[in-house]
């Protein structure tokens, strides 16, 4: 009997031990599923909200905040490289609400032209490849440029001889940087990117040329005044 009351005791040890084990771990596993719920929950939403933004529904409107946003950064970088060199004396925030406001307006054109030319050439065959960069240098990049004046020349209460009489002086400038650098762009564009991305993919690649942009637009010339201030003298 003493025997048995020994062993009845160890068991008992034992199974004690073992329940602690199992709490002191269930415990950790708890705190652990917790930490990675959080995690979980947060990359839930960004997939949320990723999947929302670039969704058929919010598209548009992603693709126009997308083009505002780096429309308005070509600009204060072009600002601040202004300032550096002396060319102006201020920043002028009436000037980036200007050129954001340009981004809306070639933001919505691009958007609609990108699914006009695959809905017209589908595929990603070098052939429909090569026709789709041709159409958009040759209808695209002059279709948007002359929005780009125009819309800016509204903003600035010119009239239609000034806004033409400026497009003639400058368009050919952005145009001839446009061939320079959008038919390899477009090619990864084109071939890689899915429809959904490429006002995205536009925009980041576009960022230096939105720079140009913003420094052409903004030259002193004949018929274009500086909008906020004068150059240093």
């Amino acid at each position: 009997m003493h025997f048995l009351r020994r062993k009845l005791r160890s068991l008992l040890s034992l199974g004690s031990s073992s329940l602690r084990r199992e709490a002191s771990s269930s415990s950790n596993g708890t705190r652990t599923g917790t930490g990675m719920g959080a995690g979980a929950l947060t990359m839930h939403k960004l997939r949320e909200w990723h999947g929302n933004a670039f969704s058929n529904k919010f598209l548009l409107f992603t693709n126009v905040g997308i083009s505002l946003t780096l429309s308005s950064v070509g600009d204060i970088l072009e600002q601040q490289l202004e300032l550096y060199d002396g060319e102006i004396v201020e920043y002028c925030s009436t000037r980036t609400r200007h050129m954001a406001t340009s981004g809306v307006t070639v933001g919505v054109i691009c958007h609609y032209w990108y699914q006009l030319l695959d809905k017209h050439l589908p595929g990603r065959s070098m052939r429909v490849i090569a026709k789709k960069i041709v159409l958009d240098q040759i209808i695209c990049s002059p279709l948007y440029i002359s929005a780009f004046f125009i819309t800016l020349g509204i903003l600035e209460d010119k009239d239609a001889s000034e806004v033409w009489a400026e497009i003639k002086e400058k368009a050919w400038k952005l145009y001839a940087a446009e061939w320079t650098v959008w038919p390899v762009a477009q090619f990864i564009n084109f071939y890689w990117v899915p429809t959904h991305y490429r006002i995205f993919y536009d925009n980041v690649i576009s960022l230096g040329y939105d720079v140009f942009t913003s420094k052409v637009k903004h030259s002193s010339s004949s018929v274009s005044l500086p909008l906020c201030h004068s150059p240093r003298t």
